[in-house]
């Protein structure tokens, strides 16, 4: 029997995907998944490390570790409509930012890497950014700590509870200017785990799923214990957003998707281009 550590976030998409894999509800073959349930951001940190065999990492942080982890098809967080948005008290224009403080979920975060393709694009130049753990930040604009603050997950639905108001969607900024879904974040495996373990763990998280959307019930305790937001619209709504078709196999628009988010990157001189391929998984 052997164990392998498993890290996610959280959130009920998330929860929900690896509810099987992690409560013994399909057959492993033996494997052991040890599960460390820690926000995004710091998952990132613990891949740069690389101290996880397996981890939902943002698609940000996945351009520092192409050299030691590679891409599996199932467990993507893909979509249209999903996006980050940027929010604030105050209802600002665009050309109030300049000088404005912003909250984001984490320098790693693929909210922080949309928000500079933008800027960019834009010529917004705010000051410098204030990391904060992403369940924090409505809280804080809210309270006028900071100016604006680039909200994720379940964010999305429950800003107006904060009396805030939206300034920008980048994921439907992203859409509009490429026409592809949006890559958020992934499920990657260490390479040197080899090719044969990594295809039967990516066939795992693809059943896992199965299983879940097919006892949509069942999973619903065990998403409340870790969900910051317990209110079963919410959750229902997160779920029917993040997990979808994409979840399942990123398929070649997913993996179009992802290449394009670099490549934008890349040109911007925001990253540095690398010639590992982002997927190892056939």
């Amino acid at each position: 029997m052997r164990t392998l550590s498993l890290g996610y976030s959280p959130c009920p998409n998330d929860t929900f995907i690896f509810y099987a894999l992690v409560h013994g509800k399909i057959d492993t073959g033996g494997l052991v998944f040890k599960e460390v349930l820690l926000d995004v951001e710091t998952l990132n940190k613990m891949a740069l490390r690389a101290e996880l065999d397996i981890t939902k990492i943002s698609y940000h942080a996945f351009v520092y570790l192409r050299e030691d982890y590679c891409l599996l098809r199932s467990g993507s967080a893909l979509g249209r409509s999903c996006g980050p948005l940027l929010v604030s008290k105050d209802d600002y224009a665009l050309k109030d930012l300049k000088g404005k403080s912003m909250a984001i979920p984490g320098r790693l975060t693929t909210a922080n890497l949309l928000f500079q393709l933008f800027a960019f694009e834009s010529g917004i130049r705010l000051s410098s950014p204030v990391e904060m753990p992403f369940h924090k930040i409505m809280d804080s604009v809210a309270k006028g700590d900071v100016d604006t603050g680039l909200i994720i997950h379940e964010g999305r639905f429950t800003y107006p509870l904060y009396d805030l108001k939206k300034i920008v969607d980048l994921g439907e900024w992203w859409e509009d200017k490429t026409g592809l879904p949006l890559p958020l974040g992934g499920i990657l495996a260490k390479r040197n785990l080899g090719e044969d373990l990594i295809k039967k763990v990516d066939s795992f998280i693809r059943k896992s799923i199965e299983y879940s959307l097919n006892h949509e019930e069942e999973p619903k305790v065990y998403i409340k214990q870790h969900s910051q937001e317990l209110e079963e619209k919410v959750i229902e709504q997160h779920i029917n957003l993040y997990v979808n078709d994409f979840s399942l196999d990123i398929c070649e628009e997913g993996l179009l998707a992802v290449r394009e988010l670099f490549k934008m990157a890349e040109m911007r001189g925001i990253i540095k281009e690398s010639r590992n391929d982002i997927l190892c998984v056939t």
